[in-house]
């Protein structure tokens, strides 16, 4: 009998990696921290190798060490690489270095697993698209592991945040055309307003007109040089422009808010991006109280919607959103059932719209000079995506866990406002079949997601044949989908009715 093949574990090999990690080699100088990187190697042969970051020679990369010292004349075709942080791109190392995503292409490696992007401005996101550009595979550690590379890096990852290029470069990659100088502006289309916002709560001391407050706003990429003047970029108009619609109408945010007498409110929310969360809570503030019918008093507890969560996800939409897609705009509607925040572009590649749904999305910035300049302002702590604060509706606010789904171009998340207003509650043909037991477990497994007929049961209190009869109830319904078999059979949420 042939031997069955064994399953192949990426996550055994993240946690080798990271463990490979931590032997990482700190170079000999007081004035910059050295990351700790670890890689592992799968060949085709099944064998396995490491390398970590100074192992042989201070400051040599873990990659170049594994795949240039350690294996220069081995064949790595079809091999699967490992590294605890983002291979760094072409244009991020001197003359006539090569960078080691070009290296891992050279290599004609399959598939490789990242930690972390590196959040060095002449790397962040730009070696993952290198390796995407060149028909690799690409995917990211689970978050749980990268907290655990963010916190063996710490002191690397707050220095590399703002790190100076110096010496000649070649032509860096650039993630979107957005990163250019636009040729039809000039400075003074940036807002005084905007940018003495960002230079105060930075703590910058010297005034906006200062030199080296200009080169800052280079290095963030706001601004690039064009014959030997300092312009705009696209981020940059959208950043902190007076009017950036002018140039980009795709950069605002329409409000919409739906009243219980069934008249709707339009909001636009333009000029510097840095400003729009702090528009969109003071208009949320006056029409939210505006929005709740209290014509039923199972609608009163919607007056306490907490706020935290959309501003979160506003932010979100804002930093995260593919300014590429010029005829879509960010929304935030306020509906009677539900409030949704929807970005234009599908979740940024190798992150899936299943990650996204489950809460597990590792993290990854699909603008992340943009995403830098919200983290400066205290706007976004970290590139999550709000996992953890979406994660613990259910405990922290008695709500149903929200929903994301996409619909080109837009990724929306779904927010309910109470728990009776999950779809299945609020579609009378399914509301009118249920009984009260039931509307609460429909209620208890919105807010989960999925259950299994054991823990349906323990939660009520229920036996296990009005469990049962609960779940198959709701399944004939359309309400659950049944997945698995015996023991181990779980009742998940049919999306179809998620809206």
């Amino acid at each position: 009998m042939a031997k069955k093949k064994r399953e192949f574990e990426p996550g055994k090999y993240m946690e080798m990696a990271i463990e490979v990690m931590k032997k990482s080699v700190q170079e000999p100088r007081s004035d910059k921290t050295s990351p700790k990187v670890g890689t592992v190697l799968i060949t085709s042969d099944g064998s396995v190798h490491t390398a970590y970051r100074g192992e042989l020679r201070h400051g040599d990369h873990a990659e170049f060490t594994l795949l240039e010292r350690k294996h220069r004349n081995t064949n790595l075709t079809g091999s699967i690489l490992f590294s605890t942080l983002e291979p760094c791109a072409p244009g991020s190392r001197r003359d006539p270095k090569l960078a080691c995503a070009e290296r891992i292409v050279i290599a004609r490696i399959k598939k490789v697993w990242i930690g972390l992007e590196d959040p060095d401005p002449t790397v962040d996101r730009k070696g993952i698209k290198y390796l995407q550009d060149n028909g690799i595979e690409v995917h990211m550690f689970d978050r749980d592991l990268q907290q655990i590379i963010e916190e063996e890096n710490h002191d690397f990852l707050v220095q590399a945040k703002d790190r100076v290029e110096d010496g000649k470069r070649i032509k860096p990659l650039i993630l979107t055309d957005l990163e250019k100088a636009n040729k039809k502006a000039d400075y003074s289309e940036l807002s005084e307003e905007a940018l003495t916002f960002y230079k105060e709560k930075i703590n910058f001391k010297e005034k906006i007109t200062a030199d080296a407050f200009i080169n800052k706003l280079y290095r963030k990429g706001v601004l690039d040089k064009e014959r030997n003047r300092f312009v705009p970029t696209g981020l940059g108009l959208i950043l902190f422009g007076k009017v950036p619609e002018d140039f980009y109408p795709q950069a605002i945010l329409k409000g919409t808010v739906t009243y219980p007498n069934g008249q709707t409110e339009i909001k636009d929310f333009g000029g510097p991006l840095v400003f729009i969360p702090d528009a969109v809570e003071n208009w949320w503030k006056k029409v939210m109280p505006l929005s709740i019918d209290r014509s039923s008093s199972q609608r009163k507890i919607s007056t306490d919607f907490p706020y935290e969560p959309i501003r979160e996800a506003v932010i979100n939409a804002l930093v995260h959103r593919d300014y590429e897609w010029r005829g879509a705009t960010c929304h935030l509607r306020i509906e009677k059932h539900n409030i949704i925040v929807k970005s234009p572009g599908g979740p940024v590649a190798p992150i899936t719209l299943e990650q996204l749904q489950n809460f597990d999305a590792p993290t990854l910035s699909r603008n992340p000079q943009m995403f830098s300049v919200f983290a400066e302002l205290g706007m976004v702590e970290r590139r999550g995506l709000g996992m953890e604060t979406y994660k613990s509706f259910p405990d922290k606010y008695n709500l149903p866990l929200p929903l994301y789904s996409f619909r080109e171009p837009f990724l929306d998340l779904v927010f309910y406002r109470t728990s009776k207003d999950i779809p299945a509650l609020t579609d009378k043909n399914i509301l009118n079949q249920l009984n009260d037991d039931e509307k609460r477990g429909v209620e208890y497994i919105f807010k989960l997601r999925q259950v299994s007929k054991k823990g349906y049961a323990q939660n009520f209190n229920f036996n296990s044949r009005k469990a049962e009869r609960h779940l198959k109830h709701f399944t004939e319904l359309g309400i659950v989908r049944r997945q698995g078999v015996g023991p181990s059979t779980i009742y998940v949420i049919n999306r179809k009715l998620t809206r």
